[in-house]
């Protein structure tokens, strides 16, 4: 996104290939090669599953043609007083990696949540029943850092405060146990008298390991240490930033996170489950790349050669599909009219309330974040043509902390946003509403989840990650397919194509769509397979990123 890689940058070449790990990155590169008119090769592998599909500007859907699921979060309370799965102990757990040893972030607190919606309990009486849990190095309820960095980072202290008495505050919440299994606090001299400390798994690999509740324990003090020690040699004010592949770091999260498992009653995971879930990876197939790297080149071949028109969606299934093809190819679908980035003139229509949004939530939480700018300039179209958000540094900064209703903004205003990097103007219409749901500050009229998809009914492969990481969502690629075979791509070229139509089910963030709309009954959101196609295998094509 760097503004080297400008317009004129892309214009030097005859084609772009992705093969990119995150949907804001993704999302850029599309917008990039829509303005300098550049075909795009869009790729993602998944274990076994990929697919490649190919976005050329006025004949293809663009990579924002279809709205793709948010990504997953967790409300703070649970996370802080009432995990239920192994993820919300292991989002705690690199929380509090950052709390201790990172960048501090309040939307990343681990303490128990006093502000939790569910509780009901007498704080008078709850700070007494703490208190008397704070003795082990004269605890008080401060910064978790500063509490930290004031112990040395006393190992054995850490542990305490964080598996016992922040446990034993969370008990004194009486109202969130009435219907949930209590936790149960954790004691370090307890568990050191335990025998040595036994593995749960004797076979597979060593991080295929589960260690016993006491192995976790020294594992904790262990890379406590070990991170005391990194931050040290960085000196002071320095900050260490987690990395899934460095050992201190993945060994610190493994341990915390089955440490709280087990405190809340979860069967605790190995180091290369939590890996697996801590960094949102799904492990990579030489093959499946190699595959999918090869149809990238077919695809590049055809462009090359001027026959856009013969370029295909190919997926790459995990195993043989009735008529045993492993390689399905789709046509491609046109432009939507409805896209908010490639339509000739993009629009959107935002619902927020006017008197609480404040300028920088605009610039950051809707335009950067939901719409994939990098730059935005806004300027509203008031008849003034008032500047509100301006990509040169400092221009307009006094503004970031004023309303939109400061500045005159109100129900009916429209906002001409231009990002002159993606060389992108997006026309914003502003629907002022006091009544969003709790925690929603906007949302985009015709988005999801107004248009959410239904559950699927197979739970084996609903994860939707692209080059390993769970960010980005497939490019739809549904469409009527054209008479003529793709003799390179169809494993049985003999096979002469069918009219028939063909539901096919994409797998996003495990929800399943069929790509005709049942609501509005688009009959061209139909594909049509390029082999012979039979009504019982509707879901034998998985689309992955």
């Amino acid at each position: 996104m760097n503004p080297d890689y400008n317009v004129e940058f892309f214009r030097n070449f005859m084609l772009v290939m992705n093969a990119l790990d995150n949907r804001a990155a993704r999302n850029h590169v599309n917008r990039m090669c829509l303005a300098a008119d550049i075909p795009l090769i869009e790729s993602g592998t998944a274990g076994y599953l990929g697919q490649v599909t190919v976005i050329k500007k006025g004949l293809t859907e663009c990579y924002e043609c279809q709205p793709k699921p948010t990504q997953k979060t967790f409300p703070g309370c649970t996370i802080r007083n009432t995990p239920s799965e192994p993820i919300h102990c292991i989002v705690w757990a690199k929380y509090l990696f950052n709390q201790l040893f990172g960048e501090e972030d309040a939307d990343q607190e681990v303490s128990p949540d006093t502000a939790d919606p569910e509780l009901s309990w007498n704080p008078a009486d709850t700070e007494a029943r703490a208190t008397a849990s704070d003795q082990d190095g004269d605890i008080k309820r401060v910064s978790t850092k500063d509490w930290a960095r004031s112990t040395g980072y006393d190992s054995v202290k850490l542990f305490n405060k964080l598996f016992k008495d922040d446990i034993q505050y969370l008990l004194t919440m009486d109202k969130l146990w009435k219907k949930r299994k209590a936790p149960l606090p954790l004691d370090w001299l307890e568990l050191q008298k335990l025998a040595c400390p036994q593995e749960v798994t004797g076979t597979g690999l060593k991080d295929q390991h589960v260690l016993g509740v006491a192995g976790y324990s020294q594992l904790f003090s262990r890379s406590v240490e070990t991170l005391r020690s990194m931050l040290a040699d960085k000196g002071d004010g320095a900050e260490l930033v987690w990395d899934k592949d460095d050992p201190a770091a993945m060994d610190f999260v493994t341990a915390a996170a089955n440490l709280r498992m087990h405190i809340f009653s979860m069967n605790m995971k190995s180091r290369f489950d939590i890996k697996s879930m801590a960094g949102n990876i799904i492990p990579a197939i030489a093959t499946t790349n190699a595959v999918i790297a090869g149809l990238i080149v077919l695809e590049a071949l055809k462009i090359l050669s001027g026959d856009v028109e013969q370029c295909r969606t190919i997926f790459l299934n995990k195993q043989p599909n009735p008529r045993k093809k492993l390689l399905v190819p789709c046509a491609l679908d046109p432009p939507s009219a409805n896209c908010y980035v490639c339509a000739s003139k993009p629009e959107v229509t935002v619902k927020l309330n006017v008197n609480k949004t404040l300028v920088l939530a605009l610039q950051d939480k809707i335009l950067k974040e939901k719409f994939g700018m990098v730059a935005p300039d806004v300027q509203i179209e008031d008849g003034k043509g008032t500047i509100l958000i301006s990509s040169e540094e400092g221009e307009t900064e006094a503004n970031n902390s004023k309303f939109l209703s400061d500045f005159g903004i109100r129900n009916g205003s429209r906002l001409q946003v231009d990002d002159f990097l993606q060389d992108y103007t997006l026309l914003v219409n502003v629907i002022h509403c006091e009544e969003l749901e709790k925690d929603v500050e906007f949302e985009v009229v015709g988005d999801a989840p107004d248009k959410a998809p239904t559950p699927p009914s197979s739970q084996e492969e609903q994860k939707n990650f692209a080059n390993g990481n769970k960010d980005s969502a497939e490019p739809s690629t549904s469409s009527n397919a054209p008479a003529e075979q793709d003799d390179v791509l169809i494993v049985d070229s003999d096979e002469e194509p069918s009219s028939s139509t063909m539901d096919v089910s994409t797998e996003s963030g495990g929800l399943k769509r069929k790509l005709h709309d049942a609501e509005t009954g688009e009959a061209s959101a139909k594909r049509q397979r390029l082999d012979q196609a039979t009504a019982d295998d509707d879901d034998d094509i998985i689309a992955l990123d």
